[in-house]
Formats: C-alpha cells, sequence, structure tokens
C-alpha cells in the first residue's frame, strides 16, 4: 500500500514538473512573422530534397548492383 501511495505520488510530481516546463516553453517561444517563416520552410524544404536525392541515389545503387 505504501508503495502504490509513494508511486502517485512521483507519478503526479513528474507531471506536475512537465507542466512547469511546458509553460517555461510556451513563455519563451514566440510567433515567427513572415521573413522567418520563409527561411524555415526554405530550410525544411531543402532538406527534404537533399534526404530524398540521397534516398533516391542510393536506391539506384543498390538496384542496379543486384
Amino acid at each position: 500500500m505504501e508503495q502504490i501511495q509513494q508511486e502517485k505520488r512521483t507519478v503526479w510530481s513528474k507531471f506536475k514538473s512537465f507542466i512547469i516546463q511546458c509553460r517555461r516553453v510556451f513563455r519563451v517561444t514566440k510567433k515567427p512573422n513572415k521573413e522567418e517563416f520563409k527561411t524555415i520552410v526554405k530550410v525544411s524544404a531543402l532538406g527534404i530534397l537533399i534526404i530524398g536525392g540521397l534516398g533516391f541515389f542510393i536506391e539506384m545503387i543498390w538496384t542496379s548492383l543486384k
């Protein structure tokens, strides 16, 4: 019985700590302006293209070796 109460306390304290950390993150973050958003989209698209191209070339090499 004692252990169950101890586990409930630790689960509750972990949950409470998580909520406090989430609040801290939301206070620090801000909505990006138009220019920042455009930059984020460009960098993300470039990353997706690079990863996709790499996967494509690896698949082509793998297929040609079979």
